[in-house]
């Protein structure tokens, strides 16, 4: 027993070194856009994409109504499967084009959903700044679909669903809530929660307040240091496929307002010059840990032993360190002679 353990540990420590690898990759052209807005006739091949919020006290749509949704696969660049928490996100910057000229006003700072609320609502505070922000958020999935299997062309909503009421898009803006959990931010103003987004667009050269012109690159530099951004772009590149919402809450009346709109990749523009369409630019370091090192934080330790002990007995887990088809007593003299 003991030589089979020495064996066994002998390969743990010395056949499986921890590896760390840095992939920086540059994405010229999105894989997939779509103006994310009930009355688009034209899912995936409008040549434009527009964001804007609901009439303020209107209980129809979303409070944010036309979304923007930008997606980049990546798992041909960047290997796949290895389990989320081996991806540490470095950096992760979008930028996107403005397809129409000094219609809106320049706002680089969040405002909060109290700007939002019908004047005659008490909680109503005007806003302090011109213009209203372009926010970027992940994208969440509902009715059936999820990240592998929406693609730009899918309904909007459900058949059965009448697009006019809120909350029954398939695919939303989506940010973690206080409690931690990922939730549909596309009501927020109905919700009085002012989320949090993975990053507010800026304009270089631009002063807050002036019109935005035509041709203007706004950017979006995601917050890595986020755990929540963290999380969200380490689950995406695990599964090879990165979908993020650009929303923002711009003040629209029915059928009319002045809204920013942006250039999709199949905009003549585009496709003629090949610049105007979102790009993405992202840092990735991946981590193939020792087995023993359960978590791959770099260390064998009291966290590693609680993931064993939580998989005691069960078959076909990392946590099988010996290879025998389960986890079991050998399994925890191999963690614990490893122990940093």
């Amino acid at each position: 027993m003991q030589t089979r353990l020495a064996t066994a540990l002998s390969a743990l420590l010395l056949t499986y070194p921890a590896v760390a690898e840095t992939y920086v990759k540059h994405y010229a052209s999105p894989a997939v856009d779509r103006w994310n807005y009930p009355f688009n006739p034209t899912p995936g091949t409008r040549i434009t994409a527009s964001t804007f919020g609901n009439e303020p006290g209107s209980p129809l749509f979303d409070n944010r109504d036309g979304q923007f949704i930008v997606g980049f696969n990546t798992s041909a660049d960047i290997p796949t499967g290895l389990g989320s928490s081996k991806y540490t996100i470095q950096s992760c910057t979008m930028t996107i084009t403005f397809a129409n000229d000094f219609v809106v006003e320049y706002d680089n700072t969040v405002d909060p959903y109290t700007a939002f609320l019908p004047e005659s609502d008490p909680e109503y505070v005007a806003d302090s700044d011109l213009g209203q922000p372009i926010e970027l958020f992940g994208v969440g999935f509902r009715n059936g679909y999820s990240l592998l299997d929406w693609n730009e062309t899918s309904p909007f909503a459900p058949a059965s669903a009448t697009v006019l009421n809120p909350s029954v898009r398939n695919a939303y803006a989506t940010a973690r809530n206080a409690s931690g959990s990922w939730i549909d931010i596309s009501n927020s103003v109905r919700n009085r929660v002012t989320p949090t987004p993975f990053a507010v667009g800026t304009i270089s050269g631009l002063k807050p307040g002036e019109l935005v012109p035509l041709g203007s690159t706004m950017c979006f530099e995601l917050d890595v240091s986020r755990a929540d951004v963290q999380e969200y772009l380490r689950d995406a590149i695990n599964a090879g496929r990165l979908r993020l919402t650009v929303s923002s809450l711009t003040k629209v009346v029915q059928q009319g307002g002045n809204f920013p709109q942006f250039y999709c990749r199949e905009n003549p523009v585009v496709v003629v010059t090949g610049v105007g369409g979102a790009t993405l630019s992202i840092e990735v370091s991946t981590t193939t840990c020792v087995p023993a090192d359960l978590d791959c934080d770099g260390m064998v330790a009291a966290s590693d032993l609680s993931l064993l002990l939580a998989s005691w007995g069960v078959a076909g887990v990392t946590a099988d360190l010996d290879g025998d088809g389960i986890v079991g007593a050998s399994d925890l003299s191999l963690l614990l002679a490893a122990w940093s």
